[in-house]
């Protein structure tokens, strides 16, 4: 697809955000939705990617990835295929107990994916569709890229009525553990189901009766020796929205891992931590921006804990600002603030990381 289509898609999802009527915001829609399944049946895969990479805001970004994700739950790239596919969201907790071990590494290849297919059916997880396969594979994030979609719906509608035979072909990602320290991992069990094209396989956004017997199938095929692992679902999704479930996750359960340690920590040596909140821009990157929180004590100004949560087109800073300030309330730390403003990346004194400490202000923000 040409720079001039792709600008089109741009223009049209600008349109429709500003839209006086209902009925224009519609037919607009309509035109990226065209546009969207014309990308994922041509030939050039990476065109869809450009997309993405290249809009002009992030509303407009989210606006075309909510028509997108709309199409595939939908059914609309299959041209008519009983195959759906689709993904689990999988956390990994993990962290070395073998202190003499500097790292040890997690299989990429499940051993008894069928088993976990069994338990799937057995519970209904997919509005009680008895006709699935997954894959071995325990993929990442850079399997179910935006330009990987077009190859994956294409090789599933061409086998369109064996589930088994259209799961995708992905290339395992093994989870290398490094420290002691609990380290947090996204990965994705992806699979197919054979179902008429626009059944309603995942309306359930909540994990099912079949999560607590898969978790521990699962932690048992991932356990290696001289690691601590834990393996945490999520609800199968449609691969697009998948992936955007699968961030949301590992941020939150990143984020509770840091304030249940540090709160330990500081809790026990300097008593009651206070919390600061703020939002800053990075050098231009994937993530120019991120949310960061800091957890310190007048009484130890020199031992602030931080936390960095990089800030996604498809992310509001508002949305991670509220995540962090509920899960500090539901760890009784009274003391939030939340600075205003969006302030630099490094302090220009130290050139570290800026990271602002219970005590201070935007004035005088601390380096971390």
């Amino acid at each position: 697809m040409s720079s001039h289509a792709i600008a089109d898609i741009h223009a049209w999802a600008r349109d429709s955000l500003v839209a006086e009527t209902g009925l224009t915001a519609q037919a607009l829609d309509a035109r990226i939705a065209d546009a969207l399944a014309a990308l994922v049946a041509g030939p050039d895969a990476a065109a869809l990617a450009r997309v993405f990479t290249t809009a002009p805001s992030a509303d407009v970004h989210r606006h075309v990835w909510r028509i997108l994700a709309h199409c595939e739950r939908s059914g609309a790239f299959g041209h008519g295929s009983l195959v759906r596919l689709f993904a689990i969201p999988v956390v990994v907790v993990a962290a070395l107990t073998d202190g003499q071990a500097d790292h040890r590494q997690l299989p990429g290849v499940l051993d008894d994916v069928a088993a976990l297919t069994s338990l799937l059916v057995e519970h209904g997880a997919l509005a009680g569709n008895r006709t699935l396969a997954l894959a071995a594979a325990l993929a990442d994030t850079n399997a179910l890229d935006f330009a990987r979609l077009p190859d994956l719906f294409a090789a599933a509608t061409r086998v369109a009525t064996d589930a088994d035979a259209a799961r995708p072909d992905l290339a395992p990602a093994p989870i290398m553990v490094t420290t002691q320290t609990e380290s947090v991992h996204l990965r994705f069990i992806v699979g197919s189901a054979l179902a008429a094209p626009r059944a309603a396989l995942f309306d359930r956004s909540e994990v099912g009766p079949w999560s607590l017997p898969f978790t521990q199938r699962l932690c048992a095929m991932l356990a290696v020796a001289g690691t601590s692992v834990l393996a945490l679902p999520r609800a199968p999704q449609p691969l697009v929205e998948a992936v955007w479930q699968g961030r949301l996750a590992q941020r939150e359960v990143s984020a509770q891992l840091f304030v249940s340690n540090a709160l330990r920590e500081l809790r026990s040596r300097v008593g009651e931590p206070a919390a600061v909140i703020s939002v800053h821009q990075r050098d231009p990157d994937a993530a120019p921006f991120e949310v960061r929180l800091s957890l310190s004590s007048p009484f130890e100004p020199g031992a602030a804990q931080g936390l960095r949560c990089p800030l996604w087109p498809l992310d509001r800073a508002e949305d991670v600002v509220t995540m962090l300030a509920t899960l500090l309330a539901d760890c009784r730390v009274s003391a939030v603030r939340r600075e205003p403003g969006v302030h630099p990346d490094r302090d220009p004194r130290t050139g570290a990381p800026l990271l602002f400490k219970a005590a201070q202000g935007a004035g005088d923000a601390a380096p971390h």
